[in-house]
């Protein structure tokens, strides 16, 4: 055999040799390791003659050698010059006859009692008593979980041989390595190499041959008995039986109430993947993501996730791939196989079935008069979500907000929540959409928003059935054209009529439907009595409604 390293110009006669002249020409500034007695090494050489003549090179083969140094399994002068290099030092050797090729020589090749001058580059040291060695680079501050045996993994690596030289990344295909731990998918380095790590860890993981490729290596790119070091970045990972992990970052010290299945829940997010990089978010859009869980319109993990959660819930769901998007991703931003993690502040939900929810803050003492459809009622309020966020206040005008109830002037939820109230009476309802403004919203309301309103009945005023402009208290009188025809001429004009209306008024024996201008309410009495609009009302003419109404029931009938 003859062994050495990188070809050079043969050094200047020393004279008779004793030893082995060894010049370390270059030393790496880092030096983890020099070869021992009983260490395999891997090296290149270019062997020449004082007279620069070359006699071998590992380079003109295009392989390196191996071998183990220092058990006279290379002539004498090699196995001690090789000793105590790191990998990367280049050395110039000089190997005298008697610890070479002695008087002999090697026919053909090498003439007896010859000088020998090698060129030597270490490129590989290892031992068959070495282990895997791992170094942490990076670990992130949260840790809760580690790989272990049967988890799939997502990880970037660079992978190169002992001095260096690249083989393999995967950084330059554009995409993770996705792989089983622990099944034998791997080589058995790479296989223990990754077991602790966690997500967003690196690791340098140097691999000895025998736990790598060993004595055939792998294609042009590795050689037999090469070590390998692997830059790891893992970037998730995940167990086949794993379910959804939930965190609850923060929730409300009041929760009256949690989500389940049918309801309709709307909520902001940001979704990423384990390694931090963000795929997705609704803050960006400044909209809720609104949807009933539990149906089938989320993915699965993220209907398991939203489970219990209470309105102002902030939570976070991890969800593996199986209950995401699997092995095909979603997109250019979600990859195959990829654990996603969503960051979750629930602003409302509701079901389809919910009433108004109504708590009475206050109602005063000796309460015998309550709010009626039909009633004219003024009152202060405050609309606001359920996160807060404030939407409108009757505070922000000069006078209380005013509305005759039943009479679809205000949604329905509010409606519903000012009825049986006595003046002074405050309330805090809660709304749902389908009793608000629906899926669409309002001008300043989202769509599907739960509303919660703080009132304050202020007044009230009895009002009229519905159709109705007044209303006696009780029998109107028997005779009442008469009455209402003040100067007895046979014909009632609006003055008239006006004074004898309000004549009724203010004896309380009857009252005009309150919150319009009673000037104005008086008018549009007159004009449907006047029915042939000539300014005066006849005797065929005044009816009353409950006369009307009954007559448009029998010609129904």
């Amino acid at each position: 055999l003859f062994l050495g390293i990188l070809g050079a110009p043969a050094l200047g006669d020393p004279g008779p040799l004793e030893d082995v002249v060894i010049d370390r020409y270059y030393i790496p500034k880092i030096c983890l390791r020099e070869a021992q007695m009983g260490d395999f090494i891997r090296y290149h050489y270019n062997g020449t003659f004082k007279d620069g003549k070359k006699f071998d090179s590992s380079y003109d083969r295009g392989a390196t050698v191996a071998g183990v140094v220092g058990v006279g399994r290379l002539i004498t002068g090699m196995d001690r010059g090789l000793q105590g290099m790191c990998v990367n030092e280049r050395r110039h050797l000089i190997v005298p006859p008697h610890l070479g090729y002695g008087s002999i020589g090697v026919a053909g090749l090498i003439p007896p009692d010859a000088t020998l001058y090698f060129d030597v580059v270490m490129l590989d040291i290892w031992n068959k008593n070495d282990k895997l060695q791992i170094t942490t680079l990076s670990k992130p501050e949260r840790c809760n979980r580690t790989v272990e045996n049967s988890d799939f993994v997502r990880y970037h690596y660079n992978g190169t041989l002992l001095d260096g030289t690249p083989f393999d990344s995967s950084y330059s295909k554009g995409s993770t390595y996705d792989t089983y731990v622990g099944t034998g998918w791997l080589i058995k380095g790479m296989d223990q190499g990754l077991l602790g790590m966690c997500a967003g860890e690196k690791r340098s993981i140097i691999i000895p041959p025998f736990l790598a490729y060993g004595e055939k290596g792998y294609g042009t790119v590795i050689p037999p008995q090469a070590s390998l070091v692997f830059s790891v970045l893992l970037v998730d990972f995940h167990n086949p039986k794993d379910g959804v992990f939930l965190e609850h970052l923060e929730v409300p010290e009041s929760c009256k109430r949690r989500a389940v299945t049918g309801d309709f829940v709307r909520y902001h997010y940001n979704g990423t993947l384990m390694d931090g990089t963000l795929f997705d978010s609704s803050y960006s859009r400044n909209q809720t993501y609104n949807t009933y869980i539990g149906k089938g319109y989320i993915i699965p993990g993220m209907d398991q996730g939203l489970q219990g959660v209470c309105m102002g819930e902030q939570r976070r769901v991890v969800i593996p791939p199986h209950l995401a998007y699997g092995e095909n991703g979603a997109g250019d931003k979600i990859p195959g196989s990829a654990v996603l993690i969503f960051d979750v502040h629930v602003i409302d939900f509701h079901n389809p079935a919910d009433p108004v929810e109504i708590e009475t803050v206050f109602r005063p003492e000796g309460c015998n008069v309550t709010t009626r459809n039909r009633d004219f009622v003024r009152y202060h309020y405050n609309c606001s979500l359920l996160d807060g966020t404030r939407l409108f206040s009757s505070h922000d005008y000069e006078k209380p907000q005013e509305v005759t109830l039943g009479a679809n002037k205000v949604i329905e939820g509010l409606n519903s929540g000012l009825l049986d109230m006595c003046a002074g009476e405050r309330r805090v309802l809660i709304v749902p959409p389908h009793l608000g403004h629906g899926e669409s919203g309002a001008r300043g309301v989202p769509g599907s928003a739960v509303l919660r309103f703080e009132v304050e009945l202020i007044s009230m005023e009895e009002g009229v059935p519905e159709g109705y402009l007044f209303i006696w208290h009780g029998e109107p009188p028997a005779s009442l054209y008469e009455q209402m025809d003040l100067n007895k001429d046979g014909g009632i004009p609006a003055d008239e009529f006006s004074t004898f209306i309000k004549t009724q008024v203010a004896e309380g024996k009857g009252r005009l439907m309150p919150g319009s201008d009673p000037e104005k309410v008086i008018a549009d009495m007159f004009r449907n009595q006047d029915r042939n609009q000539d300014g005066k009302i006849t005797p065929d003419e005044l009816k009353l409604k409950s006369d009307e109404d009954q007559e448009k029931i029998h010609e129904e009938l």
